[in-house]
């Protein structure tokens, strides 16, 4: 298992994402650039504009939910694609769950950027969160 590191599995229909890391931070941080690796090559995304993310969600599966459907609603509204992700901290506090994380990218562009699939959704399909040795995995489905 390569750790840290993202890749796509065999599925039916959508894309399995897997993000791994050293730490839960790092496999989330894998798992948002895996989820762009769909969509395009995350390589030649410029990291011109910073978006800040602070989410909480009820447990560690609500929170990597909300954490990946947090960047699809950039690129939605506002057609950004990211290509570097730092997840600062994942707490828990007063029960909740929450993630203090900063994702660079730039807007899609069909001039530089290879156009590969839409991801439309982030769900709950086939999501785990484990930790496997030294590393973490978190995996789920995005439909696409």
């Amino acid at each position: 298992m390569d750790c840290p590191g993202y890749r796509h599995e065999e599925h039916t229909a959508d894309v399995l994402v897997v993000g791994l890391g050293r730490t839960l931070e790092e496999a989330f941080e894998q798992a948002a650039i895996g989820v762009y690796e769909v969509v395009t090559d995350t390589a030649k995304i410029r990291p011109e504009r910073r978006i800040d993310v602070d989410i909480r969600g009820e447990d560690l599966e609500n929170l990597l939910y909300r954490w990946i459907e947090e960047l699809l609603v950039y690129t939605d509204a506002e057609g950004l694609v990211f290509s570097i992700a730092r997840v600062c901290r994942i707490l828990k506090e007063q029960g909740e769950y929450k993630i203090v994380a900063s994702v660079w990218g730039e807007p899609f562009d069909p001039e530089r950027h290879e156009q590969r699939t839409i991801v439309k959704a982030m769900t709950y399909a086939q999501m785990e969160i484990r930790r496997e040795g030294e590393c973490w995995r978190v995996q789920f489905v995005v439909d696409i």
